[in-house]
């Protein structure tokens, strides 16, 4: 019989986590540069900055190109989302609790825009949108994005659905409420965490997006990642870094509020699981007392 050194189990643990450490670091290296940058002066990009001040943040709030395409896509995401979420929240409910002949085969139609490159959506989408008449159209755009975030919202309900606390309904079914009321006052209430983190994460991605707006976006719809990708292209504008850090504290917010949230919510449905476990019990004495 063997046995493993505590030591070596430990200098193992040592070199995974230092192993991880460099890559997360190597991955973060981007941002760690971008976010110092920002607060440079407005004449030129460089790392360090040599004088720290927020001009790029100044001239692109005074911009009112800037202002106008992170609004327009503001606008844009949350469209898609809202959109997103109308259609795709019910698809990811009714795929974990039902089924039918052709459920795989359903599921991987549904899941097929996330294994397609990027580049070949826009494509499609590009072509198929000039026998509609909608490029540069915010009809297109919106249309456009709620498909491509569409398969990530079916995800992640259907990853809620999927952790529901069955008790709860059997317990209002025994109660003797209706399928409908089971629904909305016991399903909905935990489903909440889940459709919030897929709007949030919907609104990110929409928010984000710059490969299928490339192909369908025209002057008047042109979104602030392409306006992004415009300035790259054609001019390094400094203020490309004041926006980039935006966005990145945008994308730390969301995924912290999500996870407070999801947080949150587990610690009151735990609460309410030891209320009824308790309120149940103290029933079932009471039943035994009434007996004897």
């Amino acid at each position: 019989m063997t046995t493993r050194s505590p030591s070596r189990s430990f200098s193992r643990g040592w070199i995974v986590v230092g192993l991880a450490t460099v890559i997360y670091l190597y991955l973060l290296f981007p941002t760690l540069i971008v976010v110092p940058m920002s607060f440079g002066s407005g004449a030129e990009l460089a790392f360090p900055p040599r004088h720290l001040s927020l001009d790029l943040y100044r001239s692109y709030f005074s911009g009112a190109e800037w202002l106008q395409t992170t609004g327009r896509s503001a606008l844009y995401a949350v469209a898609a989302s809202l959109l997103g979420l109308l259609v795709a929240a019910p698809a990811g409910y009714s795929l974990v609790r039902t089924s039918f002949p052709g459920k795989r085969l359903l599921v991987m139609l549904v899941l097929s825009p996330m294994t397609v490159p990027i580049v070949v959506i826009g494509l499609g989408v590009y072509l198929y949108y000039l026998k509609l008449s909608l490029i540069g159209t915010a009809t297109g755009v919106i249309l456009a994005h709620a498909m491509y975030v569409a398969p990530f919202i079916v995800l992640t309900i259907s990853a809620g659905v999927e952790n529901l606390d069955e008790r709860l309904e059997k317990v209002a079914v025994i109660m003797g409420a209706s399928q409908l009321r089971v629904f909305f006052q016991v399903v909905m209430p935990q489903l909440v965490p889940s459709l919030i983190s897929a709007a949030l994460f919907a609104f990110l991605m929409s928010f984000d997006e710059v490969v299928i707006s490339w192909f369908i976006t025209g002057p008047s719809t042109m979104t602030l990642p392409v306006k992004m990708y415009s300035s790259i292209k054609w001019e390094v504008s400094p203020v490309l870094a004041a926006v980039a850090t935006m966005l990145t504290a945008l994308s730390v917010i969301a995924c912290l509020a999500t996870h407070v949230l999801k947080h949150g919510v587990t610690l009151h449905r735990g609460g309410k699981l030891r209320g009824h476990s308790g309120a149940t019990s103290m029933g079932d004495s009471s039943e035994l007392k009434t007996t004897r």
